[in-house]
């Protein structure tokens, strides 16, 4: 796959997650994608991003999500994500949604979130630290 990623999240998909069609009902992909976000923040933290949760972290803006092929319960998922664009308040990650299928990858769904730095003492968007850019763009 030629897409540029910085992570990749292995997705286990649920019993729960099947809809009466066979399928992952579609709100699970929005799912699958803030379980790959965390992931990504997990391992920023592992490369030295500290974030205070408590005071100051981030909020979701939006979140939206293109559909290209059912995912069935027995499907190996991964979900890529990454910093697409970073402003001065707020970054988008996006994300690919991939079915392994043996060794290759076929996109599924791809989505993308807009994210806002977030001071919750003061209820106000604060702008993104420097040493969080740093690590979202190597």
């Amino acid at each position: 796959m030629n897409t540029p990623y910085r992570h990749k999240t292995k997705i286990q998909i649920r019993f729960k997650d099947i809809d009466k069609l066979g399928h992952v009902n579609n709100a699970n992909h929005i799912t699958y994608f803030e379980l790959a976000r965390v992931d990504y923040f997990d391992a920023l933290a592992e490369d030295g991003l500290k974030i205070d949760w408590i005071n100051e972290g981030v909020i979701l803006a939006k979140v939206e999500m293109e559909y290209k092929q059912p995912i069935y319960l027995e499907d190996k998922i991964f979900v890529y994500t990454w910093v697409s664009r970073i402003g001065s308040r707020s970054f988008d990650m996006a994300c690919s949604i991939v079915r392994d299928v043996n060794g290759v990858e076929v996109e599924v769904a791809h989505g993308l979130a807009v994210i806002v730095c977030y001071n919750f003492n003061t209820n106000q968007s604060i702008a993104i630290p420097e040493a969080w850019k740093t690590l979202m763009i190597s």
